[in-house]
């Protein structure tokens, strides 16, 4: 077999990038589509969009070996993405407690809190506790020769 022409360690992803990018892709995107499902448009429904596309982007970065210029930021990032979304959801929640998800989306026509984007915060928390503790985990990761 031929080797392949030589790859730079930096066109390397880590596992742990495509993880963390993984989860902050999804909840970027699904932050965004629930905010702008909403029939009217709340303080709550554009921080969320402003947030989910901060995410989204994050997430996209984190697979590209553009992150690797950010050095051992990434895991704080998404440490404080994961709390602002909770905190978020309990602010919604403390606010409309009897209301939760689409339906009660659909019968007050405001954003209230969503079990979906909580258990996606809760990722993203586990993901940047990860990625803070073993930062040397984001760096690329050599690929044996063959």
């Amino acid at each position: 077999m031929m080797p392949g022409p030589a790859r730079d360690e930096r066109d390397v992803i880590s596992p742990m990038r495509w993880y963390g990018g993984s989860i902050a892709i999804v909840s970027g995107v699904y932050a965004v589509i629930m905010s702008m499902i909403m029939p009217e448009m709340t303080q709550a429904g554009w921080f969320m969009l402003v947030l989910g596309l901060i995410v989204l982007v994050h997430g996209i970065l984190l697979v590209t070996p553009l992150v690797l210029r950010w050095g051992d930021i990434s895991g704080p990032l998404m440490l404080l993405y994961a709390a602002l979304m909770l905190l978020q959801q309990a602010w919604l929640a403390i606010r409309q407690p009897e209301m939760e998800g689409m339906n009660g989306m659909m019968e007050t026509g405001t954003m209230t809190w969503d079990p979906g984007m909580v258990a996606l915060a809760l990722l993203m928390l586990i993901s940047g506790l990860i990625m803070t503790a073993h930062r040397d985990g984001m760096k690329a990761q050599p690929t044996p020769e063959q």
